[in-house]
């Protein structure tokens, strides 16, 4: 009988790995709060140009997007608008994930030492199973 992942590894190992990892991953990502401060006068990008500092906000960006639309509409082959449309898309989304903001909620040093433990060991005695003996 082969054991986990078609080796002689033992699917024992295999399954309490795989729940210890699971669980700690679950611990270790439900303690992370989610903060993201994008709105449409939000600054996006910044650049320094002829001497001064400008901003480019995520306002700005909807301007050639609109643009590129109408361009698509009224000619769907236009390959203007579809730069317009898709890169302004592209600068939102790149924008919106560059906006967000991730931090830890408070816990005690026992909370993190047992969030580790099952991760990490949890996905090592999962790595393990795999190798053959």
């Amino acid at each position: 009988m082969r054991g986990a992942g078609g080796t002689s590894g033992g699917a024992g190992e295999f399954f309490i790995g795989l729940i210890m990892m699971c669980g700690g991953f679950y611990m270790l990502f439900n303690a992370i709060s989610v903060h993201s401060t994008f709105g449409l006068g939000t600054r996006i990008y910044g650049f320094s140009a002829f001497g001064g500092n400008f901003s480019v906000t995520s306002g700005m960006i909807m301007i050639p997007f609109m643009f590129g639309v109408g361009f698509i509409f009224y000619n769907a082959k236009n390959f203007l608008g579809w730069l317009l449309a898709i890169g302004s898309l592209v600068a939102l989304v790149f924008g919106v994930i560059a906006s967000i903001r991730f931090s830890f909620r408070a816990m005690s040093a026992f909370d993190l030492i047992v969030i580790l433990v099952l991760s990490v060991g949890g996905t090592g005695l999962f790595l393990k199973s795999l190798r053959s003996k």
